[in-house]
């Protein structure tokens, strides 16, 4: 990827050919986003549907504060049970400009955000990271990236000025689990290389507290790479295949893992009739088993409780 591809000189005039045959994605759909959409439902503007201090990330990420998260509209994957699905597929959300959005990362900062979290932003980087420019000298605070984990190398290496913690989900080993449920066949392959890079980036991960005054304060990651894995109702072998990759191809004491019982179906599926229940107990205890087994130690579990439709933020333009 260009350098020219971050320039705010040519953005965001959409005339260059990432937009006009627009490959920011691994999907590469080549759309002209200047007069349609691309894969990812979006066009030739900035679109978000909620920016606000969010208190249900990990809680290095969460803090005491909550972490300043931008959820922007759209997505590259298409998993059937999305749980932001107004906003990833029907791409709901209100219409930003550069000057908007730098307005609304400072906004966060002033609120006391102990980072500034980029929701499902890559659609989007020809204008974000230009207004990410516009605050450098006046933003304090980390750039945390949330992602899915579908995203290029070469993305990831452009990334490397401007993202502090990455926080890549990794959804499944099983290609064929991916091309029914995301309709990305390639995901491992494209995500596990993904990972691998995000994790040479940063580094050792560091930390700092939330409060200096007091060391007994919860402590902030501001550099490092938090792995996210969400078991699937009736899928924990995929889950355990996926935590066996990562203790053998990823460097230990470099990442954490954090696994993810949250699954909660948004609405009944017919095609993936299994997808139409919460995890249970039993699946979640065998890949948490699976993980300490493996020396995956290193990160979060979730309570069961954490299955509920409450932690989903209302996507009403808050803070837009």
């Amino acid at each position: 990827m260009s350098q020219r591809f971050f320039d705010e000189n040519v953005y965001p005039a959409i005339g260059d050919s990432e937009i006009t045959a627009c490959r920011l994605c691994p999907r590469a759909c080549g759309a002209d986003r200047k007069v349609q959409t691309g894969f990812c439902g979006c066009g030739g503007q900035v679109r978000a549907a909620r920016a606000a201090l969010h208190h249900w990330e990990e809680p290095w990420i969460s803090g005491v504060n909550g972490s300043g998260t931008v959820f922007f509209s759209g997505c590259t994957l298409r998993c059937c049970f999305c749980q932001n699905y107004s906003i990833s597929q029907e791409n709901y959300g209100k219409a930003l400009n550069g000057e908007a959005l730098a307005d609304v990362f400072l906004r966060l900062q002033d609120q006391g955000a102990h980072n500034l979290n980029l929701v499902t932003a890559t659609q989007f980087l020809p204008w974000i990271l230009p207004a990410l420019d516009r605050v450098r000298h006046r933003l304090k605070i980390p750039v945390v990236y949330n992602t899915g984990g579908y995203e290029r190398v070469e993305t990831v290496n452009a990334l490397k000025d401007y993202v502090d913690v990455w926080l890549p989900d990794l959804k499944y080993f099983d290609p064929g689990l991916s091309a029914c449920f995301s309709e990305a066949a390639d995901y491992f392959d494209v995500a596990s290389r993904a990972v691998e890079q995000m994790i040479r980036q940063t580094g050792t991960p560091r930390f700092t507290q939330v409060s200096k005054e007091r060391p007994e304060s919860p402590r902030l990651l501001n550099r490092g790479v938090i792995i996210r894995h969400m078991v699937l109702p009736g899928h924990k072998e995929d889950s355990v295949r996926l935590l066996g990759w990562m203790a053998e191809n990823l460097p230990r004491g470099q990442y954490f893992v954090s696994l993810l019982s949250q699954y909660t179906p948004y609405r009944q599926n017919p095609r993936y009739p299994e997808l139409n229940r919460r995890v249970t107990s039993y699946e979640y205890g065998k890949v948490v088993d699976a993980a300490l087994a493996l020396g995956l130690d290193q990160g979060f579990m979730q309570k069961k409780t954490s299955a509920r439709e409450a932690y989903t933020p209302p996507f009403d333009l808050e803070g837009l």
